[in-house]
């Protein structure tokens, strides 16, 4: 459970107060309902609805590109980048000396 400090205008908080003692509740618990009725309000609101599905999409859609990305950086090479380009063998710099036949 999180611990969460908000600050009320004193006439607010003097309202609350005594509504929450004339229910024989408690201001927390007053408070809690209060924001669970509004968590609840909003959760139902269709134009919310479709504003987490916009997010999600954008989240899924940066995902991809992060996943593409890492990927590219880090995935084994095509076969075509694992043919070796050996150099060509040397040639000897020293050649062969015949010495002329006596």
């Amino acid at each position: 459970m999180k611990t969460l400090a908000i600050r009320l205008d004193d006439e607010l908080h003097a309202r609350l107060t005594m509504l929450a003692k004339l229910s024989g509740v408690t201001v927390t618990d007053a408070i809690r309902t209060a924001i669970d009725t509004y968590v609840a309000a909003l959760a139902a609101n269709g134009e919310l609805s479709a504003r987490a599905e916009n997010a999600l999409a954008d989240i899924d859609r940066e995902a991809k590109a992060q996943r593409e990305a890492i990927a590219s950086l880090f995935a084994a090479p095509s076969p075509d980048q694992t043919t070796s380009t050996k150099p060509a063998a040397r040639s000897s710099s020293r050649t062969k000396r015949t010495t002329p036949a006596e």
